[in-house]
């Protein structure tokens, strides 16, 4: 490598490097928590070495002031974030899922930590995105977010400011697809709770002296796992069909 092209090539995998790390410090499946740091550093530093090889022709010009150069750094993490956050809030379907799965089966208040989510979430939830992350390594869906990483320059190039209106009505778009599709992942187990707590307030209406919600209690805990195990493979796919659409649209 030549002497007088080194810095501009620092300069570009520098640039890229920015977006890069902040979008896979928030990737599903690479920027969990569980992943040591030196883990997902290197991965992030040699996906960017091999994003800045295919997009490093579109890179703008070095600046020439230092303040310059740190202004468009940070442009360009904050970039990052924002990608990493819409994937992440591709998760949030799982989580809306989990919770009215575990509202609808009497278990809302069974509690774990969640790995994905780094704090305490229903037991559902937390089995609904373990299950999710190991789906995306296994069917492939990294390698798709991973070209996402790529085509995230086409919508927003590096150097440019976007429009804040579009951010936000994407970032807007994204939040509402997700509670939508969450929603739709718990149709089973909505429909199982309409029936099933309709059924017994009739029943304690004709029998006002027993405790029949607290009689039925591990009926409904029983009913409302056999479902969620039935169902759990039309769940997942629809969640995988959410998050590929997502990925995919990113190209």
């Amino acid at each position: 490598m030549d002497l007088l092209t080194l810095p501009a090539s620092i300069f570009t995998i520098a640039l890229v490097f920015s977006r890069v790390g902040a979008i896979m410090m928030l990737l599903p499946g690479i920027g969990e928590v569980g992943v040591p740091a030196r883990v997902r550093l290197g991965l992030a530093l040699m996906v960017a070495l091999i994003v800045g090889s295919i997009v490093g022709r579109s890179m703008p010009p070095m600046p020439e002031q230092p303040f310059e150069l740190g202004g468009l750094i940070i442009q360009e993490v904050l970039i990052g974030l924002y990608f990493g956050a819409l994937s992440r809030l591709m998760m949030s379907a799982l989580l809306v899922a989990g919770q009215v799965a575990g509202m609808q089966s009497g278990l809302a208040f069974a509690q774990s930590f969640d790995p994905t989510q780094g704090q305490q979430g229903a037991v559902m939830a937390t089995f609904l995105n373990l299950v999710a992350v190991t789906l995306v390594f296994v069917t492939g869906l990294h390698h798709i977010f991973l070209t996402g990483i790529v085509g995230s320059y086409s919508i927003i190039p590096a150097g440019s400011i976007p429009d804040l209106g579009d951010v936000a009505q994407l970032g807007t778009q994204v939040v509402a697809q997700s509670f939508r599709v969450g929603m739709q992942m718990a149709a089973p187990l909505i429909a199982f709770g309409l029936v099933f707590y309709l059924a017994l307030g009739v029943l304690s209406r004709l029998m006002p002296q027993v405790q029949i919600f607290f009689v039925a209690m591990p009926l409904n805990v029983f009913a409302g796992l056999s479902i969620f195990a039935i169902s759990l493979g039309s769940i997942l796919n629809v969640w995988l069909q959410h998050i590929e659409h997502f990925a995919q649209s990113m190209n």
